[in-house]
């Protein structure tokens, strides 16, 4: 798909806020970190569908990463991003320094993420979610969003922004699009391009373990565990950091006798990269 080369790329508060005051509503927005490939591509092309006019955010946000992170390698690639961005729908790509977004330099008010960001990722990255979540709600202030397209392989991040809209009451729908892979499986993700071929290998891992999961998913909670966790644990080069199936609303872990809706997640280091994974489930055997 191609559009004109008419991409509007707005680096200040006052471009951008020109670029959204000439575009047609509804509005639907797109929030990166730059990096862009095809699950981004799936998002915008959503937003396409979906709304009037797309506007894409490129940021890479300094609060959602700790001390030992990778923020300093994360890899910063604007001119394919531009690229992608308009062959794909977007109108308008808003791609801010962090003086833009954060004037004031780190923010003394932040958004906090309440218990569902201190269980699964957040426990193992302190703090993460409160700078996702801030910057997500600046970035909901800053573009007008209508419309708001959110990735399922981040399913605590998306869960997290609309329990936020909702406590919050920001105007705007969450849209979820589905895990885009690659073609052996493996989730989507900027960070892949860190795999060595033999990282690549080992992280198939995750989604073998996923599947095994799903497929032990009549038997129940312990056959769905048991079953990921054999195939995890038989990949030594995966140092996995949890596996957890749990509530999907409220992300509490889901006991041996329930039966319905259920999220299997896993997150693993190979090599210098921690990948994170996921499946919805339906466990248990129906009643009747």
């Amino acid at each position: 798909m191609t559009r004109p080369s008419d991409l509007v790329v707005a680096r200040t508060r006052a471009e951008l806020a020109t670029a959204r005051n000439a575009l047609e509503g509804p509005v639907g927005v797109v929030m990166t970190m730059g990096a862009l490939h095809a699950g981004h591509a799936r998002l915008i092309e959503e937003a396409r569908r979906r709304a009037a006019s797309v506007l894409v955010t490129i940021f890479l946000n300094p609060l959602q990463f700790g001390p030992n992170e990778d923020l300093a390698r994360y890899p910063r690639t604007l001119d394919d991003d531009l690229r992608l961005a308009r062959e794909h729908g977007a109108d308008v790509v808003f791609a801010p320094g962090p003086d833009v977004v954060y004037p004031d330099g780190d923010p003394g008010v932040r958004v906090a993420a309440g218990p569902l960001g201190a269980v699964l990722e957040g426990a193992s990255r302190p703090g993460h979610f409160d700078g996702v979540l801030t910057v997500v709600n600046k970035l909901f202030h800053l573009t007008r969003a209508d419309l708001a397209f959110f990735g399922q392989k981040d399913a605590q991040q998306l869960l997290l922004v609309r329990r936020m809209v909702r406590d919050l009451d920001v105007p705007v729908e969450v849209v979820a699009v589905p895990t885009v892979r690659e073609e052996d499986g493996l989730a989507m993700s900027s960070r892949n391009r860190y795999l060595t071929p033999f990282d690549r290998e080992v992280a198939l891992v995750l989604q073998r373990a996923l599947r095994a999961g799903e497929a032990a998913a009549p038997e129940g909670p312990s056959a769905v565990r048991r079953a990921a966790r054999d195939v995890l644990v038989a990949e030594p080069a995966a140092r996995v950091d949890y596996l957890a199936l749990v509530d999907p609303h409220d992300l509490a872990d889901v006991r041996e006798h329930h039966q319905g809706e259920a999220l299997l997640a896993v997150a693993a280091r190979v090599g210098s990269t921690r990948l994170i994974d996921n499946v919805p489930l339906v466990v248990g055997r129906p009643v009747g």
